[in-house]
């Protein structure tokens, strides 16, 4: 990373994390404190007004604002492709908040950074994935995720059963071509992963059984990583 962009991303933690310490700006941008100390010279040579506390940390001047937002056409054209994947491949409601994100960010944008017109992207995501049934269910996936609730789903196995499961969502995965909800299975009594393109149903239920003890996202995944 160039030294103006850990710079700027030095400001921008200090804004959000005030007051901070070296150490813990040291942490956050992966460098030495001594590195943090040049920054803070540099940033304050620059006219950045910042000023530390011994024993307590660094804090930029009450009302302090960066600049409008400069961005370069691969940090552009990064921003719209995660849009648009977000936009095509998850849910009704996250899909929205996602063209917010762009619309207010492009607000901001001086005229020199202006967004790239859809006829000129080189990137494009398709759009199919809204007319499927995984669409449907992706939203109310990530709801129950959300408001940690627990779902009765119908699941149709590869082998075409059908079987009816109480699970308890914990995050949705992409893997290239198809979403799958992880999960712990109360049937099972152990983590299972459900293909959202095979939930024929999927509704929230009012089982409110306790999860069993150290089972969270964290741990699914760790559990995951072991296998693989």
């Amino acid at each position: 990373m160039r030294k103006s962009d850990r710079l700027f991303q030095l400001t921008n933690i200090l804004r959000t994390h005030q007051p901070i310490t070296a150490k813990q700006l040291a942490e956050k941008l992966l460098v030495s404190e001594r590195t943090i100390y040049r920054y803070i010279d540099d940033l304050s040579l620059s006219g950045i007004p910042i000023y530390g506390e011994p024993g307590v940390g660094y804090r930029l001047s009450e009302g302090f604002e960066l600049p409008p937002i400069q961005l370069s056409a691969g940090e552009l054209e990064a921003l719209i492709t995660g849009v648009s994947f977000t936009a095509s491949l998850t849910g009704k409601h996250l899909a929205a908040s996602a063209h917010s994100l762009l619309s207010k960010i492009e607000a901001v944008l001086p005229k020199a950074s202006s967004l790239i017109p859809d006829e000129e992207r080189v990137v494009r995501v398709p759009v199919s994935h809204r007319d499927s049934e995984a669409y449907q269910v992706w939203g109310k996936a990530h709801s129950a995720i959300e408001k940690k609730r627990w779902l009765k789903i119908a699941y149709n196995s590869l082998s075409e059963s059908v079987t009816s499961r109480t699970v308890y969502p914990l995050g949705l995965f992409y893997w290239g071509g198809r979403w799958t909800l992880g999960s712990w299975c109360d049937l099972r009594g152990d983590y299972r992963d459900f293909r959202l393109d095979r939930i024929s149903e999927l509704d929230l239920c009012e089982y409110t059984a306790p999860l069993p003890e150290g089972v969270s996202l964290s741990a699914y995944i760790e559990s995951k990583e072991k296998v693989n």
